[in-house]
């Protein structure tokens, strides 16, 4: 496959003119439908349902040559990776080499380099992440490794605000006083909230959330119009479009995207050739090691 070529963005997508009987005020419009003829939001929904579609081409296409990327790289690291490996360990024996037979500070720095991108290892804290601490074992950590119990968390003692902010608005927002279900289902949000800062000893967050009780209930928004919504659906499409274009380029202009821009009809075939290259690169590489060896045993 190619990488996705650029497109229109989907408010321009071309629209077929839509045929058959008209649908019914607020029916939502699907893919195939017709589309009632005069009405104000007609176009919209006619450049709506075009994006849509044009969308759904340009996503396959992207995701399509993303998977391409992805198997190119592992079948790239499968094959040429031991190869690389390899390199890198003649590259840092041969400065190595070097280095010792010249016992220039810049050329031992070059071989501590050079070995270092061999495989460089990580660090024990790293690899324990916040298990470790200067003298060894964190106390939890010890702990378990050597049965012995961990040590309890703290206990947090409320304070007397904090208790009384909280039975205040226990009583308020209890959920036996729901008025209806919908009511009742706000104040067992709520409660679980105040119930969480309560057993933090959180004193500051439920005064917050005694303003947000007093404060009522945040009133619902205006229901936007069919064209509003339309337009909503337009702008979304477009910024998805930006969205997935950054993506493809992103996978362009990657290392593996470039080779497979190469040879996009048979990328084993260029694996296949970076493999020779890589093969000759490690004969020289070889070569020239065994020269600084010998060179050095007959130095000695």
């Amino acid at each position: 496959m190619t990488t996705p070529e650029a497109e229109s963005t989907p408010s321009e997508a071309p629209a077929a003119e839509p045929q058959g009987q008209p649908v019914a005020e607020g029916q939502p419009v699907t893919e195939g439908q017709p589309v009632a003829e005069g009405r104000p939001e007609e176009r919209l929904e006619r450049a709506v349902l075009a994006a849509e579609q044009a969308l759904i081409e340009y996503e396959i296409a992207v995701e399509t040559f993303r998977v391409e990327v992805e198997n190119f790289s592992r079948l790239h690291h499968q094959k040429l990776g031991p190869m690389y490996t390899r390199l890198d360990e003649l590259e840092a024996q041969i400065a190595e080499a070097v280095a010792a037979r010249s016992g220039d500070p810049e050329d031992r720095r070059k071989a501590d380099e050079a070995r270092a991108r061999v495989m460089p290892m990580p660090a024990v804290e790293e690899l324990f992440d916040q298990w470790m601490d200067g003298d060894g074992l964190s106390p939890e950590a010890s702990a378990m490794l050597t049965d012995q119990p961990v040590r309890p968390p703290q206990r947090v003692r409320p304070s007397d605000e904090a208790r009384k902010l909280y039975r205040e608005l226990v009583r308020k927002a209890h959920p036996d006083l729901a008025q209806d279900e919908k009511d009742r289902a706000r104040r067992d949000e709520f409660i679980v909230r105040v119930n969480a800062a309560y057993g933090r000893g959180d004193e500051a967050l439920l005064k917050e959330l005694s303003d947000e009780w007093a404060a009522g209930p945040v009133p619902e928004a205006r229901k936007p119009s069919p064209s509003e919504e339309l337009y909503e659906r337009l702008e979304w499409l477009s910024q998805r479009k930006e969205l997935l274009t950054a993506v493809a380029q992103e996978l362009e202009e990657s290392a593996i995207g470039a080779m497979l821009r190469m040879a996009p009809d048979d990328p084993d075939r260029l694996l296949e050739e970076i493999a020779e290259q890589l093969l000759a690169q490690v004969a020289e590489r070889e070569a020239e090691l065994e020269r600084l060896i010998r060179e050095q045993a007959a130095g000695s």
